[in-house]
């Protein structure tokens, strides 16, 4: 694309062939890719109903929040639906280094002529509502209450923005489109896993149209996740010792959910762990590197003991695994 501003999508993709999904919905989709559409992760497994509430903010500018615990592929899920669309897309993380005038944009002072000259530089919000661009707001409802406000302006049905240092309204492009990320829902730090986050308005929260949750994958779906980001493990050897990896994780996720644990292994550490073993030829070792040494100490005895049941061995022992290879 030569000019992201001007386009528009140009063809309808089929949600069954593209995505797998047993839907007679037709999505809309560009034939060319530019330097802002994401990568297609080719082994990613979609969350049908997830999937079928991205599209809807694709198809029908749905304002559309996805929520769910760390680990869970929320952004990715959001990246890779505009992927195989081939739609533009940008991240931003409201941590809280991003200011307002970040998102809204600030005067600057550049060279013209050889003159030092103040000229006012769009921030992100403005600069995306002008294109056919899906923009994320990941980690939601850790943002600042001032940035809050801005988002909130872009949430309204007609999602005009107003730049008021320069006396101009800006109209979003018709295939803007506008996703987030949440842990919490906006409901704040309620079982102290995620410091940070902000209680968020009722107003704030009632003008997204769709909030979907994704929670982790099916036993089987995480296996075949893991297997295809470290193929050295794909044989029967490495299926075994996958299948015990997930086996703590999952006794992790149920320590958590009962309170026993403060912290618990999503996919994400599965993956590293199993990348680790690679490394290390000990899952003991790199069990504890990946997971256990992140954890409260006085809960490393819990963890220690989900090892020992799923790998029939003690986690602090000497012996030294040759299935990790």
């Amino acid at each position: 694309m030569t000019d992201i501003s001007t386009a528009r999508p140009d063809r309808m993709v089929s949600v069954r062939t593209v995505f797998g999904i047993d839907s007679g919905l037709m999505v809309p989709a560009f034939s060319e890719r530019d330097d802002h559409v994401p990568e297609i992760d080719e082994v990613y497994r979609f969350n049908p109903e997830v999937t079928l509430a991205i599209l809807a903010g694709f198809m029908r500018e749905r304002r559309v929040m996805v929520q769910g615990l760390h680990g869970t592929g929320k952004s990715t899920h959001i990246e890779q639906v505009a992927a195989r669309l081939n739609w533009p897309c940008v991240r931003v993380n409201l941590d809280g280094h991003i200011s307002r005038l970040d998102l809204v944009g600030k005067d600057t002072i550049v060279v013209r002529d050889d003159l030092q000259v103040t000229e006012f530089q769009e921030g992100i919000v403005p600069w995306a509502l002008q294109r056919p661009m899906a923009l994320i707001f990941d980690e939601y409802d850790a943002g600042r209450p001032d940035v809050m406000f801005v988002i909130q302006r872009i949430l309204e049905r007609d999602g005009k923005f107003t730049l008021l240092d320069q006396n101009r309204v800006i109209h979003p492009h018709p295939f803007f489109r506008l996703f987030a990320t949440t842990n919490t829902v906006g409901l704040g730090n309620l079982n102290g896993l995620y410091h940070g986050t902000q209680l968020l308005n009722h107003a704030q929260m009632d003008r997204w149209n769709v909030v979907a949750t994704l929670n982790y994958l099916p036993r089987g779906e995480e296996a075949s996740i893991v297997q295809a980001r470290v193929p050295e493990l794909a044989d029967e050897v490495g299926r075994r010792l996958i299948d015990s990896m997930i086996s703590v994780a999952d006794l992790t996720r149920k320590g958590f959910a009962t309170g026993d644990l403060s912290t618990l292994m999503s996919p994400r550490t599965v993956i590293d762990w199993a990348e680790n073993c690679q490394i290390f030829r000990d899952p003991a070792l790199a069990f504890r590197l990946t997971f256990v040494n992140k954890c409260d100490e006085a809960e490393r005895a819990i963890v220690a003991e989900y090892f020992q049941r799923c790998f029939d061995r003690e986690l602090d022992s000497e012996v030294h695994s040759t299935e990790a290879r």
